[in-house]
């Protein structure tokens, strides 16, 4: 059991490292953090729920490719990171630690990661051990991926709230949800259609992606600055 829980967890632990290490101008509490991690974990129970109503429904409607076009994008999408997005902000928006505009990341990176590693220690419980390597080089760094476009336009939105305009604050939390769950509708897409192009367009997809989350939390630690500054 130790071994499965490690498996599952490391994977999650070390990005999650990676992008505390890149907050260099003021360090998250990591009371705050761990609170965040665990909300992430707990937003599986209401996104499995949701998924399973939502797909229900869907398959009152559409069937076969269009079927699984809709679990993509409209179900497993929808419903996983429109749960994180709630937690995130459950969690995090009145913190007095939110103060400076790679914050958004660090949380929503924090939320993501501890529904990744729950996600992946059942996937592990569920099939084994074999899994715990694809899962660990994609599905985690998946999901973290996703997180720091939501965190991005989420801190955008805490300036825009800052600054006074609630239009620029509601466009930026539409965009902390609608980017990181057409991304993951696609990713998921490309594994469950079972259309061999784009399985193998899958992994150029990963490594485009992967490239552009590094730039963005190079970029995004490097132009850090406080959250009363406005976004424009």
């Amino acid at each position: 059991m130790r071994l499965l829980i490690a498996a599952a967890v490391l994977p999650a632990l070390l990005l999650m490292g990676y992008v505390f290490t890149k907050d260099r101008v003021e360090k998250e509490p990591i009371g705050l953090l761990v609170k965040l991690l665990i909300a992430g974990a707990f937003c599986c129970v209401p996104a499995s729920f949701l998924e399973g109503a939502l797909l229900g429904v869907a398959q009152w409607f559409f069937a076969d490719e269009a079927l699984v076009f809709i679990e993509a994008f409209l179900v497993v999408a929808v419903a996983e990171e429109g749960c994180k997005l709630i937690a995130l902000r459950l969690f995090s928006w009145r913190s007095p630690a939110f103060n400076y505009t790679f914050d958004g990341i660090v949380y929503a990176v924090a939320v993501s990661l501890g529904f990744a590693a729950l996600e992946n220690f059942l996937y592990i419980t569920s099939y084994g051990l074999e899994v715990a390597v694809p899962r660990g080089l994609l599905a985690v760094p998946g999901h973290a991926a996703f997180a720091v476009f939501m965190g991005v336009y989420y801190a955008r939105a805490k300036q825009f709230a800052a600054a006074g305009d609630p239009a620029g604050q509601t466009r930026s939390m539409r965009s902390a949800f609608l980017v990181p769950a057409l991304l993951h509708g696609f990713y998921d897409y490309c594994l469950m259609s079972g259309y061999e192009l784009l399985s193998l367009f899958f992994f150029g997809f990963v490594l485009v992606v992967d490239y552009l989350t590094w730039r963005t939390i190079r970029n995004s630690s490097e132009a850090d600055r406080p959250i009363d500054m406005p976004p424009f």
